[in-house]
């Protein structure tokens, strides 16, 4: 039966935010609601008008008897400083201070919303990169990977501390911890990366950076690339950091254990410009 305009409008808004960078065809859509393909490229148009103008988003056309249309998901500047600002609040108070400078980060890291929006926002910073897989390191940097990864619509790969016989074959590097100078090891399953796969490394917490630079001795051993680092906060005044370049989008200013003072700020992020373009129906026809 044929869908009116409206629910059309609706369910294809909402098919493509629940499969973002999925390629779907003009076919897929036309099958769908039971409607002309010019039609559909009309209501792709009015879409993409919306989310460039709401700065969620935007749909590229892939041409081509293969091609379609992939929501690419996009969070402007007002969102993520709403975002970031909400974080910094939540990461001051007295109470998260735990030894050692480190903060209790628990309940956030496992807050759907904080993680989504974390995880739009780093999509959003690595956008314009060819992204094959998001690396984190077990245990706690596991939900803001997924939540990357999702937008990304990329596999997770997991490195940890001890192999286990349901990965298969591993392959093992030591590495030392940036903070305590201790020798670590970590594992990964030989089957996670294929050689030459570009990969967007992401964790919760860095310090001095030991562990993410043992994730890119990792990718080194799997000949892998890596084509980005995000971290959701960084420690500040670390005299030794093992790694320069990385976005993070929060940092630990300032940590006083004795009068239990925190200060906590924006990190070294800084969104893409991203420009609304006017697209026809022309345009986006396939």
């Amino acid at each position: 039966m044929k869908t009116r305009r409206s629910t059309r409008l609706v369910d294809m808004t909402y098919y493509l935010l629940q499969h973002p960078r999925r390629l779907v065809s003009l076919t897929f859509f036309a099958e769908r609601y039971q409607s002309a393909k010019s039609s559909i490229s009309e209501d792709l148009v009015i879409i993409k008008q919306t989310f460039e103008q709401q700065g969620v988003g935007t749909l590229q056309t892939i041409p081509g008897a293969a091609g379609g249309v992939k929501y690419i998901p996009y969070m402007n500047s007002i969102e993520a400083d709403e975002l970031i600002g909400e974080l910094c609040r939540q990461l001051a108070n007295p109470e998260r201070l735990l030894p050692g400078g480190y903060l209790y980060m628990t309940d956030l890291l496992s807050n759907p919303r904080y993680i989504n929006g974390a995880g739009r926002l780093f999509a959003s910073l690595f956008a314009g990169q060819q992204v094959d897989a998001v690396m984190t390191v077990a245990t706690k940097g596991i939900p803001l990977a997924y939540a990357v990864a999702n937008y990304l619509d990329v596999p997770v790969v997991i490195a940890r501390k001890d192999s286990r016989v349901t990965e298969g074959p591993t392959v093992s590097i030591n590495y030392v911890s940036g903070s305590s100078k201790r020798i670590q090891t970590m594992t990964l399953a030989k089957r996670s990366i294929p050689e030459g796969a570009n990969v967007l490394i992401v964790d919760d917490f860095m310090k001095a950076g030991g562990t993410i630079q043992g994730m890119i001795s990792m990718l080194e051993e799997f000949q892998a690339n890596v084509i980005g680092i995000g971290v959701l906060v960084e420690a500040d005044h670390i005299e030794e950091r093992l790694i320069e370049d990385y976005v993070s989008l929060i940092r630990l200013s300032e940590v006083n254990t004795r009068d239990k003072v925190i200060e906590v700020v924006k990190g070294n992020y800084a969104l893409p410009e991203f420009k609304e373009e006017m697209v026809s129906e022309e345009e986006i026809k396939l």
